[in-house]
C-alpha cells in the first residue's frame, strides 16, 4: 500500500494547477540544473539503481535503454528522444492523466533524459483522439520556453527543444518504429529490426523512443535518489505504478500505486470492490487487452508486477487492468477485441493481415456456437502461427487474448457449441428408395 508522501503524481485528478505555477509549487523543476550537471553518466547509473522498467508494456529497465545511446555523435548527426503518447490500447488511460493534469513534470523528465543520452531534440507523439490533453501539453511547452527552463541558452544549460505531434488515431503507431514512421511524414508501419531506433532512428539519427510515465518519473527518481524508489514496490519490480482500472467494478479510476500490490487489494482499496462482491468475479485483463486474461481462481493472491503476471503467461503491459463479473459472455468479449486488432492491422505481415480476419470470423461463430469442436484446436494452432511471426507485436497482441480464452474457458466454448447443436440439429439425410 503506497503512501500518500510517497506518490509522484500528486495531481493526478486534475484538483490543482496544472500550470507551470503550479507545477513549482508541487516541488517540479526544483534541482534540475544540478542532475543535468551531473552528467549523461551519473543520471543513467541513478536511473539502473532505481530498478525503473518502461510503463510502456515491454518493462525493459529504462537505465539500461538509454546506455544503448551513441556516447558521442557520429559524423554530426543529432540525437532524438521521442516520447510515445500514442495511448491507444484499450483499456488504458493514465497518460492522458499526466499530460492534461501534471504536463510539466513530463517536459522536465525529457530534458532530463535528454541530457542522458547528449540529446538536443525531443518529439512527443500524441494520440489522435487526445485533444485537451494535446491542447495543456501545447501550453504547458509554451510556459516552459517563455520561463527558459527549455529552449536554447536555457537556464539548466543544456540546449533542448521540444516538439508536440498529433497524431491522425492510429493504434498501429504505438509500437515504436510505426511510430517514428508517422514523425517523418510516412505510413505509420513498423520497420524491419535490426537496425534499432538507437543506432537508427528518426530521420536515421540514433533515437530513444519511451512512454510518458516512464519519462514523467525520472525527475523525482533523481529529487528523492534511487534508493528511495528501488525501496518501492517488489524485487525486480520496483517504484509506484499507474493503474487504469475499469470494467466491473464499483467506482472505475486510475491510480497511482505500489508495484506488486495484490490485485484484490487494488481493487477493493480503490475501486469499491467487485460489482457484486468479490465471489461474482469471473476473469480480469490485467495489462490492456492484448494480454492474455486470468481466470478468477487465480486472482486471490495476485501481484500486479511485471514477473509474476509473466508467470501466470498473461503480463503487466500498460497495467490497464479490465474486470469482467459472471455476467460477462466472455466469448463475445474476446471476439469484440478480435475485431479490433483485425481493424489495426497496418497489413505489412501476411500471418497478421490474413489471420487476424480469419480468427475474428471464427470468433464471431464461435459466439453463437455455430461451429464444431475440431474448430477449438484450429483456432489456436492459427494463433501459434500468428504469435512470433509479424515485424511488430500486434499479431501477438491478436493472438494472446484468443489463447487466454482457450487455455481457461475452453469448457465454455465447448458447451455455447452443444447448445446450438441441440437447438439446430442436423437433418436426418432421407432413406434410398
Amino acid at each position: 500500500m503506497l503512501n500518500d508522501q510517497d506518490r509522484i503524481f500528486t495531481n493526478l485528478y486534475g484538483f490543482e494547477d496544472w500550470h507551470l505555477d503550479g507545477a513549482r509549487k508541487r516541488g517540479q523543476w526544483s534541482g534540475t540544473k544540478g542532475f543535468v550537471d551531473q552528467g549523461r553518466d551519473w543520471i543513467i547509473e541513478q536511473l539502473k539503481g532505481s530498478g525503473l522498467r518502461g510503463r510502456g508494456g515491454a518493462g525493459f529497465p529504462t537505465g539500461l535503454k538509454m546506455s544503448f545511446m551513441p556516447k558521442a555523435s557520429d559524423n554530426g548527426r543529432a540525437h532524438y528522444l521521442v516520447v510515445n503518447a500514442d495511448e491507444s490500447e484499450p483499456g488504458t488511460c493514465k497518460d492522458r492523466e499526466i499530460l492534461r493534469h501534471d504536463p510539466q513534470l513530463l517536459i522536465e523528465g525529457c530534458l532530463i533524459a535528454c541530457r542522458a543520452m547528449d540529446a538536443h531534440h525531443c518529439y512527443i507523439y500524441v494520440r489522435g483522439e487526445y485533444i485537451t490533453e494535446r491542447l495543456h501539453l501545447e501550453q504547458a511547452v509554451r510556459e516552459a520556453y517563455e520561463a527558459k527552463l527549455i529552449g536554447k541558452d536555457n537556464v539548466h544549460g543544456w540546449d533542448f527543444e521540444l516538439g508536440v505531434h498529433h497524431g491522425a488515431g492510429a493504434y498501429i503507431c504505438g509500437e515504436e518504429t510505426a511510430l517514428l514512421e508517422s514523425l517523418e511524414g510516412k505510413k505509420g508501419m513498423p520497420r524491419l529490426k535490426p537496425p534499432f531506433p538507437a543506432n537508427m532512428g528518426l530521420y536515421g539519427a540514433p533515437t530513444t523512443v519511451n512512454n510518458v510515465e516512464t519519462i514523467a518519473v525520472v525527475p523525482e527518481i533523481l529529487r528523492r535518489g534511487a534508493n528511495w524508489f528501488a525501496g518501492l514496490g517488489r524485487p525486480n519490480n520496483t517504484g509506484t505504478k499507474l493503474f487504469c482500472i475499469s470494467g466491473h467494478v464499483e467506482r472505475p479510476c486510475t491510480v497511482e500505486e505500489e508495484m506488486g500490490i495484490t490485485f484484490r487489494e487494488l481493487v477493493e482499496k480503490h475501486c469499491g470492490g467487485v460489482r457484486g462482491g468479490w465471489d461474482n468475479l469471473l476473469a480480469v485483463i490485467p495489462g490492456g487487452s492484448s494480454v492474455p486474461l486470468i481466470p478468477h481462481w487465480e486472482c486471490d493472491d495476485l501481484n500486479m508486477d511485471f514477473d509474476t503476471l509473466r508467470e501466470k503467461r498473461s503480463g503487466l503491459g500498460t497495467a490497464a487492468v479490465i474486470v469482467m463479473d459472471k455476467s460477462t459472455d466472455i466469448i463475445k468479449a474476446i471476439a469484440r477485441l478480435s475485431h479490433f486488432y483485425k481493424h489495426e492491422s497496418c497489413g505489412q505481415c501476411t500471418p497478421c493481415r490474413e489471420g487476424t480476419g480469419w480468427m475474428w470470423r471464427v470468433m464471431e461463430r464461435l459466439v453463437e456456437g455455430r461451429a464444431d469442436k475440431r474448430e477449438i484446436d484450429q483456432l489456436l494452432d492459427v494463433t501459434k502461427r500468428i504469435e512470433g511471426h509479424t515485424i511488430c507485436a500486434l499479431g501477438d497482441a491478436a493472438a494472446w487474448p484468443v489463447q487466454g480464452l482457450i487455455r481457461h474457458f475452453r469448457p465454455e466454448i465447448e458447451k455455447r457449441i452443444e447448445g446450438y447443436q441441440a437447438a439446430h440439429p442436423a437433418p436426418v439425410p432421407m432413406a434410398a428408395e
